[in-house]
């Protein structure tokens, strides 16, 4: 009798006793593991639907202004294209036309575009209600532009989202809505 009640409570305790979980190498082919898109997926597809090769930041958090600028360097007046060799792809941007009614003539003036640039491809890559926040060295100006929400208006696709810009004197904030007016343009309005 004592060997039987024995038994049932090491069974009970044995019961009690947790598993070690079971750890596989690989993560399960529904949940890829963190870095996968890197290795396996190499555009970031944006807010329209238009593939960017790079992200220049975006999906942190920060602008790669510098980076940006760079692939900016010979563009006029805030529309650029692809490359004949496709080495490049368009850096999305706010259309230059409409930034000083939209933001400010002083604000405006010291935008460049680096600056344009790294507003479009928030409005291209960065999530609802995740900013991203790069500065200008030359103008001293910092920025935070933060995607609201989506929609669309005449049959294109919008952003509304939150600009604020401070430094040297200035402290700004205003919500503006863009619509893509083709891959990688944004038209404030």
């Amino acid at each position: 009798m004592k060997a039987r009640t024995l038994l049932i409570s090491l069974a009970c305790v044995a019961l009690l006793v947790p598993l070690p979980p079971v750890a596989y190498a690989d993560p399960p082919p529904w949940a890829p593991a963190h870095g996968w898109r890197k290795k396996h997926d190499p555009y970031y597809v944006g807010y329209a639907g238009t593939q960017w090769e790079r992200d220049y930041g975006i999906i942190e958090g920060r602008c790669n202004r510098q980076a940006i600028g760079t692939v900016l360097g010979g563009v006029v007046g805030g529309a650029i294209g692809t490359t004949a060799d496709r080495e490049y792809r368009a850096v999305a941007v706010i259309v230059g036309s409409v930034l000083g009614a939209v933001i400010g003539n002083q604000i405006g003036k010291s935008m460049d575009e680096a600056d344009r640039g790294c507003i479009g491809h928030a409005l291209e890559l960065a999530a609802d209600r995740r900013a991203v926040t790069w500065s200008n060295p030359d103008s001293g100006l910092n920025y935070k532009v933060t995607p609201i929400r989506g929609f669309n208006a005449d049959g294109r696709k919008c952003r509304e989202y939150m600009l604020d810009v401070n430094g040297k004197g200035v402290s700004d904030s205003r919500k503006e809505q863009a619509c893509q007016t083709a891959p990688g343009q944004w038209e404030t309005y």
